[in-house]
């Protein structure tokens, strides 16, 4: 059987024409090009660099840029793009959302004139890699207390320090480095192969396997004065970024919920025990009804969301309640389904049980679920409970 997307509030009708028709290309090419050699990538640990290429000449990458080459497509279609790509895999959608929202938006962003003819061009073809360097071995979700920093030299700045979790990091042509300069949080473009730069890969990863995930050390890296970003100092560069990034997260989760729910709906379908399909069951009716309420409702907030950011009004706390909805039920989804296929969950022949272990790391990067509730708390309180 083939895949059916859950629409069961008829949301197409809102999308425009255009909207549609990236959804449907990415749909297909998810279908043709992902999703036959994932799972093998997945328990190799690798990611799928052969890809890179066919993402860039679909213009994927920074598809939500406007100018230097890129499409400049809309905050929907670059969610459904995210959406589509998760129901492949979340490494896949993790490597487009790190090259197009935490390094090729901030470069377009802040970056200098200079920063930008070279970089976001190439980055757009695929032809240059980015990464994003912010959290640390010990500060996560507190990126304040960063202990990388910067000095300022005669010729440009000295970096020391290390990330920690860096999607892409190995792979990376150009890091987005954040350091302190002078007690200030500064962004630094640090290119591969520069004396004292380390891209270390990390391994034994159980989730987002098929994704690049790295450590990053500096020592004493010299870069020159033009690498600093003019245009953003302080921690609201970063928060900034991460604004863009986790505003897609809950696009994609939602994406490997819609997985999820399509693969156990065909499964229980086909299966018979008790000398009828499982799906003439109460027990698993009630399961699949919970799970498209909820994939229902993440549908309705990420459209929405994506026409308050088209409108310039989407605030970071709208944002937080998105990706946190979203991850949260997403990977309850995940194990719903991985109980519904019993035995089989559990196998690579099947997708849930992979989401569901990537879902694990979704949940958790740019602002754990925890994290994401204070700030939801923050809001509706006027009272910071961070500290």
């Amino acid at each position: 059987m083939a895949y059916e997307s859950p629409d069961f509030f008829a949301l197409d009708e809102l999308l425009t024409e255009e909207e549609r028709m990236v959804r449907d290309s990415v749909r297909d090419w998810v279908e043709e090009r992902v999703l036959p050699d994932i799972s093998d990538h997945y328990l190799a640990g690798t990611f799928p660099m052969e890809l890179i290429a066919e993402m860039a000449e679909l213009g994927l990458l920074g598809a939500g840029i406007d100018g230097y080459d890129c499409p400049g497509l809309g905050p929907v279609a670059y969610g459904l793009i995210l959406q589509e790509l998760e129901r492949g895999d979340s490494g896949i959608r993790s490597f487009v959302s790190v090259q197009g929202s935490l390094v090729m938006w901030p470069i377009h962003a802040f970056g200098s004139e200079e920063q930008k003819q070279r970089w976001l061009p190439a980055m757009h073809r695929g032809e240059a890699i980015g990464c994003f360097g912010l959290t640390e071995p010990d500060h996560g979700s507190d990126p304040g207390g960063m202990e990388t920093k910067a000095k300022k030299t005669d010729n440009g700045y000295v970096l020391n320090g290390a990330k920690m979790w860096i999607t892409n990091g190995s792979m990376s042509d150009v890091a987005l480095v954040w350091a302190k300069l002078d007690g200030r949080v500064h962004g630094f473009l640090v290119e591969k192969g520069t004396p004292g730069f380390t891209q270390q890969q990390m391994k034994h990863k159980y989730s987002l396997r098929a994704s690049d995930t790295s450590e990053l050390i500096l020592q004493d890296v010299e870069v020159p004065a033009d690498a600093i970003f003019p245009g953003v100092s302080g921690l609201k560069g970063p928060l900034n970024c991460l604004t863009q990034a986790r505003s897609g997260i809950a696009w994609g989760a939602a994406g490997a919920a819609m997985a999820c729910y399509d693969e156990a709906r065909r499964y229980v379908a086909e299966r018979v025990q008790f000398g009828r399909p499982l799906a003439g069951r109460q027990l698993v009716q009630a399961k699949l009804a919970e799970m498209l309420s909820e994939i229902t409702k993440m549908q309705l907030m990420n459209l929405r969301l994506g026409r308050l950011k088209e409108a310039g009004k989407m605030t970071p706390q709208q944002v937080s309640m998105a990706k946190r909805n979203a991850c949260w039920h997403a990977l309850q989804i995940a194990r719903t389904c991985r109980d519904m296929l019993g035995a089989n969950g559990i196998t690579g022949e099947y997708q849930v049980m992979r989401h569901m272990c990537n879902l694990e790391s979704v949940i958790t990067y740019e602002g754990t679920h925890d994290i994401h509730t204070l700030i939801l708390g923050h809001k509706i309180t006027g009272v910071e409970a961070f500290r």
